[in-house]
């Protein structure tokens, strides 16, 4: 009677070999989702900070610029960070003048991903920063900056 206890070194090896392949083939799309997941994070927090502009619009007949740098007591109100809070963040957010445009004419709120300010691991090669303005126009940085409309904003 010949008892075996155990597996094989050749059993261990397919078993490893099958987890690597499968390892292989989830990772990427799994790094696909989470980046997909974080750029949805920017993207909300452009359209908020863009809502809470034009709330301001309306009482005030300008928009503010914003940043973590911004020491004006109007900017105070405008979140430079993605998230719930600036370590946990995707992105850092800034408002600015459009191009060749005024305060009072048109404001660009640009989020930035993985900053030195909020979670630096975090990389979007695909659309980079986004950017929304108060025409109404949105875009991207990132190698697929001429897809704004399709990959980088739904």
């Amino acid at each position: 009677m010949n008892e075996r206890h155990g597996f094989t070194l050749i059993e261990v090896l397919i078993v490893l070999a099958i987890l690597g392949i499968l390892a292989a083939l989830v990772l990427p799309s799994y790094a696909g989702y989470i980046a997909r997941t974080r750029r949805t994070e920017g993207q909300v927090a452009l359209i908020e900070a863009m809502q809470r502009q034009e709330r301001y619009f309306a009482r005030h007949n300008t928009y503010v610029a914003f940043s973590a740098d911004a020491a004006e007591p109007q900017a105070a109100e405008f979140h430079w960070w993605s998230g719930d809070n600036a370590a946990g963040s995707a992105y850092e957010l800034d408002g600015h003048a459009c191009p060749g445009l005024t305060l009072g004419e048109c404001i660009e709120i640009r989020a930035r991903p993985g900053t030195s300010r909020v979670d630096t691991a975090f990389r979007d090669p695909d659309c980079g920063a986004l950017t929304l303005d108060s025409h109404g126009n949105h875009g991207a940085g990132g190698a697929q900056e001429g897809q704004a409309g399709g990959r980088c904003w739904p």
